[in-house]
């Protein structure tokens, strides 16, 4: 359980944080880049949800992600080497991985397939899930970068790779199931 009475510790002011090992880190760490973008990530999806308010499913869809979000924040914030038995780290597993890749296959069921890429638009809801999946793909990079160097949670790379999918996904499906779609036009403005 999580009590927060102080917001402010004062223990940072060095410009370190503590991982949730115990560890502390300066806070441009790769590890804290990581999972604080992940935290981005979370932020711009509840920024979202407010133009997705009252489309179900979507709408819940979104919330199961943002506390799958925190998920995969806490499991970035505890370093695969620091976890020992008599304290588990919490992780995201494969069965987060498969429940978000079939709810990209129920939106995308309702799609006609891409004949061209996908400008960033049309609904503010679908340039909202835009932003959003370009800071998941940031995250993502962060997580393979940390992965390069430190032990990274497999499921976890896998999960922000769908999740940037999921999100291009729902931006077609809230853009009129794709209908609304503004698509790319190779050479235009030459």
């Amino acid at each position: 359980m999580v009590v927060l009475n102080r917001i402010y510790t004062r223990t940072g002011d060095d410009g370190t944080t503590a991982l949730a090992s115990g560890e502390r880190r300066i806070k441009s760490d790769l590890r804290i880049e990581a999972y604080g973008t992940i935290d981005e990530t979370n932020s711009v999806i509840g920024v979202v949800r407010l133009a997705t308010s009252g489309m179900d499913p979507l709408d819940a869809m979104l919330g199961r992600i943002q506390n799958d979000l925190f998920d995969l924040g806490a499991d970035l914030s505890f370093p695969v080497e620091a976890e020992k038995a008599d304290r588990p780290a919490l992780r995201i597993i494969d069965a987060q991985v498969d429940r978000i890749e079939g709810e990209i296959d129920v939106l995308n069921a309702a799609l006609k397939p891409l004949r061209s890429f996908v400008l960033p638009g049309g609904t503010a809801a679908a340039a909202h899930l835009h932003v959003a999946r370009t800071v998941a793909r940031r995250a993502e990079r962060l997580m393979v970068e940390l992965a390069a160097h430190e032990r990274v949670n497999a499921a976890a790379i896998r999960y922000v790779n769908r999740l940037s999918d999921f999100l291009f996904v729902a931006a077609r499906f809230v853009n009129d199931q794709g209908a609304g779609d503004i698509l790319w036009v190779p050479g235009q403005n030459r």
